[in-house]
């Protein structure tokens, strides 16, 4: 199977149409968070465009040229004095309306408005999801099926069995295996890689129970399996409880985010181009819809949920080019009293850029080594 083959059979039409969808929205809403906090402040936005590379069509309104591009890639807002201004005989010089005549909390808010709006839908999506789906109980495991003629099926498990403890412990909200921490969910498989008698405590309608048996991870050099599929017991969840735990849940993937992140520069200036299950390029993230698209629409919208968190927190790590960047230069400017020369932000822009260019190849390029 050639590549283009492999890569064609991980995906589906369906799958790149909601990859389409899901980025394309985060984008706008991205770039629309821009536009609304510099027309707040009297800044003129020359052109907002969906989409990048030739208009396809544009219309001009409220004095802004309202464009829809080739390439469903993202999109952009032309905020006057941003870029530098013409100056007479071709020459370019340093702009003076528009942005650059704000004032340094003005620039930020501009430059904050993207990352923001993109938090904001992660937790409202969160929310909605919560509120909708229930609240994982990480300290509980509960029983999603279980396999015909299997040892579970032969102790007495039944799906919605709730297990709340193994060999008599609670089950930890979290537990650390090797280095990594997991759900205490995930504690039940480590319970099964080791010999002896296993005792759990199940609860069925209300009551609890012991099922106790003795095991063997592996008969004859073969794995044996439980025969059970199994997830976080959910707990129902009203609005405000649904909304503060997804503050909690965003404030603890925060450093998760900066982890992989951290991780994808460290393979980047090493050009390790070995599978991260942290990061993903476009044929990854494409994947990823394409299966949540066949599991159900709460799957996307998680997906959904994680792609705008990505979205927020890398626009902000400090690269020229990107919104961290363009703030950290207003910040040094405010500090010195007087903005970087021209040539200066020209250098470290197209520093940035070119940084940024070269991080996404170095993204694709790993995301289809996988199919070689």
């Amino acid at each position: 199977m050639s590549i283009l083959q492999s890569i064609g059979a991980a995906l589906t039409p369906v799958g790149l149409l909601w990859t389409l969808l899901i980025i394309g929205v985060a984008t706008f809403l991205h770039e629309l968070a821009h536009y609304a906090l510099a027309k707040r402040q009297g800044v003129p936005v020359k052109s907002f465009s969906v989409g990048m590379g030739p208009v396809l069509l544009r219309r001009a309104w409220r004095g802004t040229e309202w464009r829809i591009s080739l390439l469903p890639i993202g999109g952009y807002v032309e905020i006057e004095g941003m870029a530098p201004e013409e100056g007479p005989g071709g020459t370019y010089r340093q702009p003076t309306r528009g942005f650059a005549a704000l004032p340094a909390w003005g620039k930020v808010a501009v430059l904050l408005a993207g990352p923001l709006m993109n938090l904001v839908l992660a937790i409202g999506l969160m929310t909605a999801n919560f509120s909708a789906q229930g609240i994982p109980a990480l300290d509980r495991v509960r029983i999603e099926s279980v396999r015909e003629g299997s040892r579970a099926q032969s102790l007495g498990l039944r799906p919605g069995d709730v297990v709340t403890a193994l060999n008599g412990r609670d089950i930890a909200e979290t537990i650390t295996v090797s280095g990594q921490t997991r759900p205490g969910w995930e504690s039940l498989r480590d319970l099964l890689t080791t010999p002896g008698r296993k005792t759990l405590t199940v609860e069925r309608g209300g009551a609890a129970q012991e099922v106790t048996f003795d095991w063997r991870p592996r008969v004859n050099g073969a794995r044996q399996l439980l025969g059970i599929g199994y997830g976080p017991d959910v707990q129902p969840a009203s609005v405000p409880t649904a909304f503060v735990t997804s503050l909690q849940t965003t404030a603890e993937a925060v450093p998760q985010i900066l982890r992989a992140f951290g991780n994808l520069f460290a393979r980047f200036f090493t050009l390790d181009l070995s599978r991260d299950e942290n990061v993903t390029g476009p044929i990854g993230t494409a994947e990823v819809v394409s299966q949540a698209a066949r599991v159900s629409p709460w799957a996307l919208v998680q997906v959904a949920i994680l792609l705008n968190l990505s979205l927020a927190f890398f626009n902000l790590i400090p690269i020229p080019g990107l919104d961290g960047g363009r703030i950290m230069l207003v910040l040094v400017g405010a500090l010195r009293g007087r903005p970087l020369s021209l040539a200066q932000e020209q250098v470290i822009n197209v520093a940035g850029f070119a940084l940024v260019m070269l991080l996404m190849v170095f993204v694709v390029v790993r995301d289809v080594s996988r199919f070689f």
